[in-house]
């Protein structure tokens, strides 16, 4: 079923749109919230969660891209989870690796300042992100998106672990160096 077509039976309130949901996009989502949690009951409630989302979502907002939104949903749902679990020493994901590897560019503390020039960053993210050659831009986006291992993102692009490494290393240097020129550190 096509995205529009989906998207429509969330409007028309049928039930038939979590359904379709799950067919279509049941595996990317758990397989987000699987690599936050790395626990699968909390995984699939993580699912169900982003479905619920979903529909408390449309209407009145009409995602452009379904795939996309459903990620999102699914990786702030995780990582709220995530968090919460943390305070009882569970969650040994991926995502305190990523998160630390980022921290040298960006924050994880918001402060008033912060959340102020919060859309700047996004931006500046984005067009830092236009930037990079498409391997670069998946390496990246596979680790801090997905947050998957560097072993998972070596074998899915066929590079060694250690040049995953180097080249997240050198991607987030430059990172830095562009936050840095429009006074975003």
């Amino acid at each position: 079923m096509e995205d529009n077509q989906i998207i429509n039976l969330y409007f028309d309130r049928s039930e038939q749109a979590i359904k379709e949901t799950d067919t279509k996009y049941g595996g990317y989502c758990y397989s987000i919230a699987y690599n936050i949690l790395t626990n699968q009951e909390d995984a699939e409630e993580s699912v169900s969660d982003t479905y619920l989302s979903a529909w408390n979502s449309m209407p009145p907002r009409r995602p452009p891209a379904l795939a996309a939104f459903l990620g999102k949903i699914t990786r702030n749902v995780s990582i709220d989870r995530w968090r919460k679990y943390r305070a009882f020493k569970r969650g040994e994901g991926q995502i305190e690796i990523a998160l630390d590897e980022l921290s040298e560019c960006v924050s994880g503390a918001e402060s008033a300042e912060e959340t102020a020039i919060r859309k700047e960053i996004l931006a500046s993210l984005n067009r830092f992100l236009g930037t990079l050659k498409e391997t670069e831009r998946s390496v990246f986006l596979c680790r801090y998106w997905y947050l998957d291992s560097t072993e998972e993102i070596a074998e899915k692009s066929g590079f060694s672990v250690s040049k995953v490494k180097s080249m997240l290393f050198r991607i987030r240097k430059r990172l830095y160096t562009q936050l840095e020129k429009e006074g975003l550190v």
